[in-house]
């Protein structure tokens, strides 16, 4: 990672976030999948104790992706993007990445 901001949005109700600039997709994989992220995110699925979560992406050559868990209302960019489960491959970043990279014209 290279750069990481805490954020507060709103206090009521409580919305607090943080903002990551990483070098590339390759350094935010190998975190996402190492400890203790990957334990916390898999007691985050299995349990989120009423938490919400929400993960948005951008990349440096263009496209974007989003994770959104727990969320009552459409947020950011599920207000005017389309929406898909991750479920089976879409499951993984690198998976929906792929996919975004061939069906761009």
């Amino acid at each position: 990672m290279l750069l990481h901001e805490s954020l507060l949005y709103s206090i009521f109700p409580l919305h607090v976030g943080m903002r990551q600039y990483w070098r590339d997709f390759d350094s935010l994989e190998a975190w996402a999948r190492a400890l203790p992220h990957q334990k916390w995110w898999q007691d985050f699925m299995r349990d989120s104790g009423g938490t919400a979560f929400w993960h948005e992406a951008y990349f440096v050559r263009g496209g974007m992706e989003a994770v959104y868990v727990g969320l009552d209302a459409p947020f950011g960019f599920s207000r005017f993007a389309p929406v898909q489960a991750a479920e089976g491959a879409m499951f993984s970043a690198r998976q929906r990445i792929r996919k975004e990279e061939k069906t761009r014209p």
